[in-house]
């Protein structure tokens, strides 16, 4: 695992999220500017009794917390998105803060397994530069 922000993890269901009609890649560097507004998020799959939750924002579905654009002061930022699947239809709540906010603690008291995942860098307007390196990135792990 890598980064420490998710267990390694075999991808089983499509995630596609777009900006601006812009589809996110994994790694991709954005500005704030580019992520003011909730992203769409398309989730594959054909079987309409599987339930899922998605960990940093949605646009369908029912939204327990509201979309929060990243506004980083200094430094990079990696702004994650995790796709769970849930059990069954049973009600998932909302964390009380978002700060330190951990997935697999979150994972392990709804009983929620990673199908997706995938994630973007984000600093300040003015920033400028990025990471020295590109560390290797394997099948599911960010």
């Amino acid at each position: 695992m890598s980064y420490n922000v998710l267990d390694s993890f075999t991808p089983t269901t499509p995630l596609r999220i777009t900006y601006n009609s812009r589809l996110l890649l994994a790694g991709a560097e954005l500005k704030p500017s580019a992520v003011v507004n909730k992203p769409r998020v398309d989730v594959g799959g054909t079987d309409l009794r599987v339930f899922y939750t998605l960990v940093s924002s949605l646009l369908a579905g029912q939204e327990l917390m509201f979309y929060e654009r990243p506004e980083p002061r200094s430094g990079i930022h990696r702004m994650v998105f995790v796709l769970f699947r849930q059990l069954g239809r049973g009600a998932v709540f909302a964390p009380d803060m978002r700060h330190n906010f951990n997935c697999r603690n979150f994972a392990r008291q709804y009983h929620l397994d990673i199908v997706a995942a995938t994630y973007f860098n984000c600093q300040r307007e003015a920033g400028s530069g990025g990471r020295r390196f590109r560390p290797e990135r394997s099948e599911g792990t960010i």
